[in-house]
């Protein structure tokens, strides 16, 4: 009986305009001889640099929520950046996500927000091959009316308000014509009132 030596065979595969659409393929090698079939599979994982599919103005829900959608493969990291500043979150402001295979679906997340909280909001997302931004303008409250909230104009040598002095002055103008009214009723009461002592008897 003879020595039957197995023969292998290796072949390549190479693929070209490979985009990020084909991503987690599925690719499948068949063998077959006469005597059989034989298969094997394996996922194609196609890197790519991120890419902002979706940043969403501010909507309310439950919380209020920027909502987003980014695809990127390794699984980007995401900066939020409010007026160009980071933003530091916590429990008022958050990133809340889910991840799939290449891509990642969230809101920034807003609990309260105030006119304090209106400007632009930058996403950043970023992997080892590439970093991707994007701004949406959130509007939440409006913001007080300035013009609403004055304050009386002042004195500037006695620092009382102008109503004040006109008050004080409007006082010593009736004072000064009650004064001048009890004089002239003071002199006719004695011009007219006594008794001539020559007319008594």
């Amino acid at each position: 009986m003879s020595d039957i030596h197995p023969t292998t065979h290796s072949i390549n595969l190479t693929l070209f305009n490979i985009s990020r659409d084909d991503n987690n393929y599925q690719l499948t090698c068949i063998a077959e001889n006469v005597v059989g079939m034989t298969n094997a599979s394996v996922q194609l994982n196609v890197q790519f640099p991120p890419v902002i599919l979706r940043l969403a103005e501010p909507e309310q829900r439950h919380d209020t929520c920027i909502e987003f959608t980014v695809r990127g493969y390794p699984h980007p990291k995401l900066r939020w950046f409010h007026q160009q500043k980071e933003i530091q979150q916590n429990d008022y402001i958050r990133t809340e996500m889910d991840f799939y295979q290449d891509y990642l679906e969230g809101c920034l997340t807003f609990q309260t927000p105030t006119h304090i909280n209106n400007g632009n909001y930058t996403l950043e997302a970023s992997n080892p091959l590439g970093t991707v931004t994007k701004t949406v303008y959130g509007h939440f409250l409006m913001a007080p009316d300035i013009d609403e909230v004055t304050t009386a104009p002042t004195d500037g040598e006695t620092g009382r308000t102008h109503e004040d002095t006109f008050g004080v002055s409007i006082a010593v103008g009736l004072a000064g014509f009650a004064c001048i009214l009890l004089l002239v009723l003071f002199v006719l009461i004695n011009k007219y009132g006594r008794r001539s002592k020559f007319g008594m008897k």
